[in-house]
């Protein structure tokens, strides 16, 4: 581990002598890590050496007691409840440099939205976006021209604002600041000489509490928008600025004033209706209430077709503009899902296989075929990563789903753990229904892991036998809807006669 991620100059100024290993309860607690030689160049003889020392004396006496506190979240949460005092403490995830945010169950507070994105976010954000137009430039023969982002309020609080910087970079804009407050007060519109590569035409689809918290960043992207759409540059290097001339014309035709055409070709926002939140697909897809593709794209657009502006644009915010987002996916290239940490992955939540799963099903429904679907991975953000979709639900599934160990460690949480089991067969599903992501042999290794192992079906049906009756239903969903193609009809068979025996077992604690 780089003796920087842990901590910055601030943090070694700050640390005391070292000292013992801490002591907690009866245990004692060595952290040992593994330091590389240090070579000329480096930090430098005996300095260095104090350095590491210092670091090590921080985890052991800062950092490591404050993760074994996390079990005041419980007590806090109670304290909460019942109307008492809770300390305040940062926000964000500890495994993107922010180990203020420990002990975990404080009060916390958010950010500066003004400060949004920070230097740092932007900085993350032009490498990100780097990364994928290179990755996308070598397996297509051609620069990006389209693509289309979601874009989260949680995420944008936890890193700065890494999503809104990429999407900046992808249009060739760079944030100002003002440097006494660090805040964000202009935009410049980078030469496409220094930028070295055509902009990128960005559609952000935007969370409902993105929505809400952070409208500047809303009407800083938009007028990058229209910024950019009013250069004076060609369409190879300028797509944005292109598809605005060519839809003005159009709209224009339809009957609008050259102002109302003129905004409608440039909305590139959309998210839920005002005071709503979400993406439309989790109810069809738990309930079975779909058949086709078009049922899943029209449910997605349905709630996401509603543009923002900036404030001063002069258009309504929230009004529905189905035919404005229709026209962003019918010419989408690329749908991009970005994660900022791996304290969880995208089969753990219904947020990312409605976002990127929807958008994906709508363009597929549109086009009749998958835009080319990326996963950012930006958990460490000196080297954000790039990767497919599929490449990274393929990591997902090994690393996680079906490992004996994780398994394991569910087990120990009772009727929850069989809950998170049987969530993550719906999630792999959805996705696959979604973005047609999934291989065969994962419906099989999940079914084998989780059902037809006796010891974890044994604590499966003991501690939540819905759970056990809704993964064998799911996994016959698939089966039925040609999803998993290659099962065996001995292996179909014994997944009906568990959701008979599941039932049984219901009918008795009922």
């Amino acid at each position: 581990m780089g003796e920087q991620e842990f901590l910055t100059s601030t943090f070694v100024e700050e640390l005391p002598p070292l000292a013992p290993p801490c002591q907690v309860g009866e245990q004692e607690f060595l952290i040992t890590i593994p330091v590389p030689p240090i070579t000329k160049g480096g930090l430098g003889g005996v300095k260095s050496t104090e350095l590491i020392q210092r670091e090590l004396n921080w985890i052991q006496n800062k950092l490591l007691p404050n993760l074994l506190r996390t079990s005041e979240e419980i007590t806090n949460l109670l304290k909460g409840l019942d109307g008492r005092f809770i300390k305040s403490g940062a926000s964000g995830a500890p495994t993107r440099g922010k180990p203020d945010v420990l002990p975990t169950g404080r009060n916390f507070y958010s950010v500066d939205i003004r400060a949004i994105p920070t230097e740092t976010a932007w900085r993350v954000g032009e490498l990100a976006a780097s990364v994928l137009i290179e990755r996308y430039t070598q397996e297509n023969g051609e620069y990006p021209r389209t693509l289309g982002l979601s874009v989260w309020g949680t995420s944008t609080m936890r890193t700065g604002g890494d999503d809104i910087a990429e999407a900046l970079a992808l249009l060739g804009v760079k944030p100002v600041w003002d440097y006494p407050s660090r805040r964000v007060v202009d935009f410049e519109i980078l030469p496409v000489s220094i930028l070295g590569r055509p902009r990128v035409d960005v559609t952000l689809r935007i969370s409902g509490f993105f929505r809400d918290a952070f409208p500047n960043l809303i009407d800083l992207f938009d007028q990058a928008v229209i910024a950019v759409s009013n250069l004076d540059e060609t369409e190879d290097q300028n797509p944005l600025a292109a598809k605005v001339q060519q839809e003005t014309q159009f709209w224009m035709q339809e009957g609008l004033t050259i102002e109302q055409a003129n905004l409608r070709s440039r909305l590139r926002i959309f998210g839920s209706k005002p005071g709503a939140y979400g993406a439309g697909l989790q109810g069809l897809i738990e309930s079975q209430n779909w058949q086709t593709d078009q049922d899943l794209a029209t449910a997605y657009i349905n709630w996401s077709s509603y543009a923002y502006t900036s404030t001063n644009s002069g258009y309504q915010q929230g009004i529905s503009a189905s035919e404005a987002f229709q026209n962003r996916l019918e010419n989408m290239q690329i749908v991009l899902q970005n994660q900022d940490n791996r304290e969880h992955d995208l089969l753990d939540s219904d947020d990312y296989y409605q976002f990127q799963g929807g958008m994906t099903v709508a363009v597929r429904t549109l086009t009749g075929e998958n835009p080319q679907i990326y996963f950012g991975d930006n958990a460490i953000p000196e080297n954000p990563k790039v990767k497919l979709l599929k490449e990274e639900i393929s990591q997902v599934y090994r690393s996680r789903v079906i490992n004996p160990k994780w398994i394991a460690g569910v087990m120990r949480h009772g009727y929850k753990g069989a809950f998170e089991l049987s969530a993550t067969v719906d999630f792999l599903f959805a996705y696959d229904v979604t973005a047609n992501c999934v291989e065969d042999f994962m419906y099989e290794g999940v079914a084998n892991a989780y059902i037809f192992d006796q010891k974890v079906q044994q604590f499966i049906q003991e501690k939540n036998p819905w759970a056990l009756r809704d993964m064998a239903e799911r996994l016959l969903e698939a089966h039925q809807r040609q999803f998993w193609q290659t099962a065996s009809q001995n292996m179909i068979e014994q997944l009906r006669a568990i959701v008979h025996e599941a039932e049984g077992i219901i009918e008795g604690k009922t």
